[in-house]
């Protein structure tokens, strides 16, 4: 007979095993690389660059949080729940510093999702919300690549397969999604089978499943700023990367990086490393070598760009630990009051 603590510690050995092969991978790819460039030389470079053009950087990430906290707010608001801007900000600061702190980027997405649902009265609200936000930004990621690969004239013939590639997905994409929206009941057919597992369970999630779906075909200009707000996004985040390009004076432009920087974060999805660190490194070198830069100079670019992030992201640790803070000084504060 298989008690709960025995199904506790074996999902905790999973899990523990799935962490190891996820770091072997990294340290594997980050290893190979490293192995393939001249160490001195980079961190010369690294040393060098230009701190306004950084602070530059930063402050386009900003913007991009931003951004990305205004496309949740719309979504929210077609399901009638009312966040202020601010509380959004802070929620997804928070999660951003999961996501970065985490040895997996579903931390974040479980901040936002129990920072809404009790407001929502429903996690499979909040979810279906948070998901949307996911699949819509996953849109704008590969619509930023396909046209980053169709104008971008340095990659040549081998770009105009990828966008051909590119586009045929984002097309996909936005067929089932728009199948999922326009007719939110072929979700009950497809999830029917889990009926055999608990059918009032299911049931019940499924009708709310539907019920937000039907929500969201209603609003319309909800759904079209919130792909607005996903392209707004994927641009500001190449300006990132441009502006910490710019900084240690490596050529490469906008539209390179429009190809680059939307497949590195698509690549970064795959449970295959920590944090994709590793698989992030190695699709810059790829692209930059394609373009005839060196790989110091990939290298640098993805390092310097993911250590403004993490740094960025303590802003979103502070912000948690403040709210822990908040409630323990409140609870000590009634305590006294009883006394």
């Amino acid at each position: 007979m298989t008690t709960q603590n025995d199904t506790s510690s074996r999902s905790r050995t999973r899990s523990l095993i799935i962490t190891a092969l996820k770091a072997t991978v990294s340290i594997a790819l980050l290893w190979l690389l490293f192995s393939r460039v001249d160490i001195a030389r980079l961190w010369s470079v690294a040393r060098n660059a230009s701190t306004p053009w950084l602070l530059s950087a930063l402050a386009l990430y900003t913007v991009m949080i931003a951004a990305s906290a205004w496309r949740w707010g719309l979504l929210l608001r077609a399901q009638h729940l009312m966040f202020s801007f601010r509380s959004l900000i802070s929620s997804f600061l928070v999660a951003t510093f999961f996501n970065n702190f985490l040895p997996s980027n579903i931390g974040g997405d479980v901040i936002r999702i129990a920072d809404t649902a009790p407001a929502a009265g429903s996690k499979t609200l909040a979810t279906t919300v948070v998901l949307l936000d996911r699949g819509i930004g996953l849109l704008g990621l590969v619509l930023m690549a396909a046209i980053g690969a169709t104008v971008g004239p340095r990659f040549g013939d081998a770009g105009a397969l990828g966008a051909g590639m590119l586009w045929a997905g984002f097309a996909v994409a936005v067929t089932v999604a728009s199948v999922g929206i326009l007719f939110p009941e072929v979700f009950t057919k497809l999830l029917h089978p889990l009926r055999l597992l608990h059918a009032e369970w299911v049931d019940a999630r499924v009708a709310r499943l539907t019920a937000t779906l039907a929500r969201f075909r209603q609003s319309p200009s909800a759904l079209a700023g919130c792909f607005s707000g996903a392209v707004i996004v994927q641009t500001v985040l190449v300006g990132f990367y441009l502006a910490i390009a710019h900084s240690m004076h490596i050529p490469i432009g906008f539209g390179e990086l429009a190809v680059i920087v939307p497949i590195s974060f698509i690549v970064q999805m795959l449970p295959v490393s920590m944090n994709g660190f590793g698989v992030r490194e190695a699709t810059f070198g790829f692209y930059f070598r394609r373009l005839g830069l060196p790989l110091e100079s990939a290298l640098l670019v993805s390092f310097v760009g993911a250590a403004l992030i993490m740094l960025f992201s303590l802003s979103g640790g502070l912000v948690y630990f403040s709210r822990h803070a908040g409630k323990a000084h409140g609870a000590f504060g009634a305590v006294l009051a009883e006394e």
